[in-house]
């Protein structure tokens, strides 16, 4: 796609919506992912427009992150307004980009489940739910998602596969529900023969 909406083009140079509710350490988290994207972008040798999407998710996928919990669940389709307050924003972000005229679906499912996971995303998609947990800022097993870091953008589906195999382990050692996007990403990623090899035990 080499049509990028005027919105997305702004926020790939830092510039966000005007309905964007962000702090300055939130912006701050948030040119931290961006950068990383673009990092990646490039080493992979991504056209420009696909860079400039990529460096776009950095800014996008936050833009509500401090919204009101009440307002975001008004934005919010109507089966995902049971989420819970912490992962709203993704969606509500999206949706408010689908107001702006933003048509880039594969853009829209990034921004609206960059926590959660979601079997559907695609390259960009993936290296954003990477990049917002991998981001230099965070200070949370530094030295393997250093390692993590390393390995990227070469093994993009490896290393999302591990943080997302993390995320769902960490959920159940705490006896937190995994929603239904999250366990279907992982499915998708772990591969056709997962369950016969489970079946072999």
């Amino acid at each position: 796609m080499s049509r990028i909406h005027p919105v997305v083009k702004k926020a790939a140079k830092g510039i966000l919506p005007e309905w964007a509710q962000v702090d300055k350490s939130r912006y701050a988290h948030m040119e931290r992912v961006s950068q990383l994207l673009r990092t990646w972008a490039r080493e992979a040798g991504l056209p420009k427009h696909e860079r400039r999407r990529w460096r776009a998710l950095g800014f996008l996928h936050d833009a509500l992150k401090n919204a009101p919990t009440e307002q975001l669940r008004e934005l919010v389709r109507d089966d995902l307004r049971d989420l819970p307050g912490p992962i709203l924003h993704g969606p509500a972000a999206a949706s408010m980009l689908r107001e702006e005229g933003v048509e880039d679906e594969s853009l829209l499912l990034a921004v609206a489940y960059h926590t959660l996971g979601h079997p559907r995303l695609d390259d960009a998609g993936r290296a954003l739910y990477a990049a917002d947990f991998l981001e230099p800022g965070r200070n949370l097993r530094n030295k393997w998602r250093e390692s993590l870091r390393g390995r990227m953008p070469g093994e993009l589906e490896a290393v999302t596969k591990e943080i997302l195999s993390a995320r769902i382990v960490h959920l159940l050692r705490r006896g937190r529900t995994v929603q239904p996007e999250t366990m279907a990403m992982w499915n998708s990623l772990a591969g056709g023969d997962s369950w016969a090899r489970a079946s072999e035990v």
